[in-house]
């Protein structure tokens, strides 16, 4: 099931204060052929003093920022069966690029983003292929140590040392960093729901690898 965006401030509240204590239903998602046009969201990763994960050329002509959540299922769903298809056929060959955003549900999903930063540009798809593999797993662990837990387990196997990843789950700076830019986003770019995906200012819901390849397709033939 695709995951649906909450009120947000009333969520970012919620998130904050789980992240710094420690100092699913909707349809399924739309095989979505037609663009929703959207209001021009420029890079603000600076504005926030955020770093921007980016997957591919930076000079690529096509650009997809893909909004996604740790704990959403499709987005899990995506990163396994889709995005392999799209790299190996248009992102490694240097014709699109894909910005990952987080999106922010919950404070496990904040956890593995904060996890997943901690490793820096170099470390970060590795450790949200990591997390997308194991979700079914960590997201169900229990309680909020053992999630933690877990979670603390992946960013080792990535290479992340413990101390390492303390630090950054308990940046409170970084933290509030990180939701500003999530808001402003999220807000530019009418995010209601996870995985969605922005290919050149033009929105689009969850969609099968052959939805992507036609529009991937037709802007390359233009």
């Amino acid at each position: 099931m695709k995951r649906i965006l909450p009120a947000a401030l009333g969520t970012i509240a919620v998130i904050a204060a789980a992240v710094w204590w420690f100092a699913l239903r909707a349809p399924e998602p739309a095989m979505a052929q037609t663009a929703e046009p959207v209001a021009d969201a420029s890079d603000t990763s600076g504005q926030f003093g955020v770093t921007e994960m980016v997957m591919g050329e930076a000079d690529a002509p096509i650009e997809m920022i893909e909004y996604a959540s740790f704990t959403c299922p499709h987005c899990a769903n995506f990163h396994q069966n889709v995005l392999p298809q799209i790299k190996e056929n248009y992102i490694d060959s240097g014709e699109v690029k894909l910005v990952y955003r987080e999106v922010y549900f919950d404070k496990y999903g904040m956890w593995a983003s904060l996890i997943a930063r901690c490793g820096g540009e170099d470390k970060f798809f590795g450790l949200a292929k990591l997390f997308y593999e194991s979700q079914s797993e960590w997201v169900r662990a229990g309680s909020e140590a053992a999630i933690a837990d877990e979670l603390r387990k992946i960013g080792r196997i990535a290479g992340l040392d413990s101390d390492n990843i303390d630090a950054c789950l308990s940046d409170s700076e970084k933290l509030q960093n990180l939701l500003e830019w999530y808001q402003a986003n999220a807000e530019a770019h009418q995010i209601q729901a996870t995985p969605s995906f922005v290919i050149d200012g033009k929105k689009y819901s969850n969609m099968p690898y052959e939805d992507f390849a036609e529009i991937f397709d037709a802007k390359l033939g233009e």
